[in-house]
């Protein structure tokens, strides 16, 4: 495989730049002396942005964007086969790269690293733990799945040996990293469109954690379904956080603002270390908050700075983003869209001052529908109202048999006020016409259901 090499910068071309992770790689070997280029299907601030910082940026995706001088090619797990400019570069012999590789070659260059895995709370807990490591003036760099305001985006350049990033379980890509400390938040089912099931992923995440360096460290949930398996035979120190175990990291006098956001004493192996205040709300966060204090402690951080970073932390883009208020409706998105997830937010909107609580949610993909159907309905089915939308396809097409109608047909069953509409112009007139003064409205899911709340405020009407 190609080695990339930061004391040899050479071309290196990606296929797909504008996507989150991706435009955060492009942007590590711009800042190290990298040539690059790329191209993506639509133009966006993050393209923007790596212009620049001088990459070539070429909108369309062409054979011909495969130039002489290209050394490498990388490339996303949502590139086809039939893409014309990976046909190009498998035309020219070119290396290959996929994203998850070069995310490996990467880490590979710093001495301190850290991947953040789990089914859920991958982006939130990473962010924390950032938030901890410039806290301490660490200098880290910084790779993150969503926008960080406190670093200006996805990535955060950094001249130290320090290295966070998440890593994601989905077509086993985090197995490309080799980290001196790997987090593991939970393990459950999802992407079940390429995991047969749970087995499959606790397998995968086992072998996560056992490519963590022999004199590494793996900090993960006591709680995490299939935990022995997970942990089973590995050469690399373990250390435990838990909500509701005895465990190395453990919360205790859990209180909650009126925003619902806690404060908590966390106590290390049994002893208090410290009172910790959070600026984002829910429980589930007080756990991932537990994960990113280990961490903060395997790298020798003091309770007090860990409690100034966690406190500095007020959420990313997506994760129960205030967008607005709508005639006295306050709207939120969230980028939840597993059952647990969707449970963790609405918990957290319940702990927040408000009438009604109504729940825009448009399923993520055929596969996790149809394999989650009854947990989904169980999840939703906590909000007083529920406005579905149609799936977002994602990678998949149509021919699961599934739709948001049975969604809503569960829910239903189950008592909970839910309507089904084709269209989000159908969707925004229904929540103007039923929400009101003090209600909350959240907009749910992973597809493009975060544009119905802009949608929303843009077009504010008088009741």
């Amino acid at each position: 495989m190609y080695q990339i090499n930061f004391n040899k910068p050479e071309h290196v071309h990606f296929i797909g730049i504008g996507g989150i992770s991706m435009s955060g790689l492009a942007e590590v070997l711009l800042k190290a002396g990298f040539p690059v280029s790329g191209s993506d299907a639509l133009p966006s601030p993050l393209l923007d942005h790596l212009a620049s910082l001088g990459a070539d940026i070429a909108i369309g995706q062409r054979a011909e964007n495969i130039t002489p001088g290209i050394r490498a090619v990388v490339y996303t797990a949502a590139i086809h086969p039939d893409n014309p400019e990976l046909s190009a570069a498998k035309k020219a012999g070119l290396p290959l790269l996929s994203r998850a590789e070069l995310l490996g070659e990467v880490m590979a260059n710093y001495e301190v690293s850290a991947a953040i895995a789990g089914t859920h709370g991958k982006t939130t807990t990473t962010s924390m733990a950032s938030h901890i490591l410039l806290a301490a003036d660490m200098d880290p760099t910084v790779s993150v799945g969503g926008i960080l305001p406190s670093i200006g985006g996805n990535i955060r350049v950094g001249h130290s040996p320090n290295f966070i990033t998440e890593a994601c379980e989905y077509t086993d890509s985090f197995l490309t990293l080799r980290p001196r400390i790997g987090v593991i938040l939970n393990v459950e089912a999802d992407h079940l469109d390429y995991f047969k099931d749970l087995d499959a992923i606790a397998d995968s995440f086992h072998t996560f954690a056992s490519r963590i360096s022999p004199d590494g460290v793996l900090i993960i949930n006591r709680d995490t379904q299939k935990f022995r398996e997970v942990t089973a035979g590995l050469s690399c120190r373990i250390l435990t956080y838990s909500m509701n175990a005895i465990a190395d990291y453990m919360a205790s006098d859990i209180a909650f603002d009126e925003k619902g956001c806690a404060s908590f004493t966390c106590l290390e192996f049994g002893s208090p270390l410290g009172t910790f205040k959070l600026n984002v709300p829910g429980i589930h966060n007080v756990s991932n908050a537990l994960s990113a204090i280990a961490l903060g402690r395997v790298l020798g951080i003091e309770p007090e700075t860990i409690a100034e970073g966690l406190a500095s932390f007020v959420g990313v883009d997506r994760r129960f983003e205030f967008k607005g208020k709508m005639n006295g409706t306050a709207i939120i998105d969230d980028y939840a869209h597993h059952p647990t997830e969707i449970k963790a937010t609405i918990q957290a909107a319940k702990a927040c001052p408000h009438r009604e609580l109504w729940v825009i949610f448009q399923p993520h993909t055929y596969t996790r529908t149809l394999a989650l159907l009854d947990e989904f309905a169980e999840a939703l089915s906590l909000a007083d109202h529920v406005i579905l939308a149609d799936i977002y396809a994602a990678r998949e097409e149509d021919i699961y048999g599934i739709s948001s109608r049975d969604v809503a047909e569960k829910l239903a069953r189950l008592g909970t006020d839910v309507y089904y509409f084709d269209s989000f112009e159908k969707i925004e007139q229904f929540a103007r016409e039923h929400c009101v003064d003090n209600d909350m409205l959240i907009t749910m899911g992973a597809g493009n259901v975060t544009n119905i709340g802009p949608a929303l405020l843009s077009r504010k009407i008088i009741h």
